[in-house]
């Protein structure tokens, strides 16, 4: 009877931290409303299952507990039985992955006025990347990196002299407006990540991947490594800032262009 009354106060408890959990009031910084439905559905289906099976279990604890002189019935296949699990866990696999291919599909079609910004992950900083005054980011190449280029631009592109450039600082964005995030890594493995933003993504050296969304309110996130890069991995954290048209302007301005960075390179290197 004990285990049997843990058992249904497990599935009640869990419940009742799903529905009462910080989680539904987390903050939306983005446009992905459908990510955080796709999870709902998920939740419920799983919660179903979860709870359906633990108080089958209590009720099998309670129901086929010893009893003096019973023995119990040796069945060692059920076919009927065996179907009905095998339609029912399909169906809910299936009810579970249906919604996240429309999303995934939301995910990667880009708008065609989205504006893009490169964010370069290495250990353990954060990196980024703003086109310049002619709206396009120039071409980059892993091998050219080195002190003085540290995103590993090509010089040779003019379309990158003008590109805006924040090595290791805080990234700016527009609210209001989609924002096509081109992500690079140059040494392993990294994982962009925003929590309020619902929208991550994998960093794959010689890769360039890819998401976009569009900020619908002002405010300061935290940017998250997603994917363990080594020991300094906890530390890999950097902030995006999402300002007002305004705000925005403002701080675009102070920002060091390429062509800058090369030319402060060169008179340091005189000196």
């Amino acid at each position: 009877m004990a285990v049997a009354v843990i058992l249904v106060l497990l599935a009640v408890g869990s419940v009742l931290f799903h529905l009462f959990s910080p989680w539904w009031w987390t903050p939306i910084a983005s446009n992905w409303s459908y990510i955080d439905n796709t999870l709902i559905i998920t939740f419920w289906i799983t919660g179903v299952v979860f709870v359906a099976v633990v108080v089958f279990m209590a009720y099998c604890v309670l129901r086929f507990r010893h009893r003096p002189g019973n023995r119990a019935a040796y069945e060692p296949e059920n076919r009927r039985l065996e179907w009905w699990l095998a339609i029912v866990t399909a169906v809910g696999v299936v009810a579970m992955l249906t919604p996240g291919l429309f999303v995934w599909h939301q995910f990667v079609t880009v708008p065609k006025e989205a504006t893009e910004v490169e964010v370069v992950g290495q250990q353990w900083l954060w990196s980024f990347r703003l086109p310049g005054a002619n709206g396009k980011l120039g071409t980059s190449e892993t091998r050219d990196v080195d002190p003085d280029n540290p995103l590993g631009l090509n010089k040779n592109d003019p379309n990158n002299l003008d590109d805006v450039i924040v090595e290791g600082g805080e990234l700016h964005l527009p609210v209001g407006k989609p924002v096509k995030m081109l992500l690079r890594s140059i040494d392993v493995l990294h994982d962009f990540y925003v929590p309020e933003f619902r929208a991550k993504m994998d960093m794959v050296p010689g890769m360039v991947t890819y998401f976009w969304f569009t900020p619908t309110r002002t405010g300061t996130f935290e940017i998250l490594c997603a994917e363990l890069c080594g020991v300094g991995h906890p530390q890999m954290r950097g902030t995006v800032v999402v300002d007002s048209e305004q705000d925005y302007q403002a701080w675009l301005e102070q920002q060091q262009t390429f062509a800058q960075l090369l030319e402060s390179g060169k008179a340091v290197a005189a000196k």
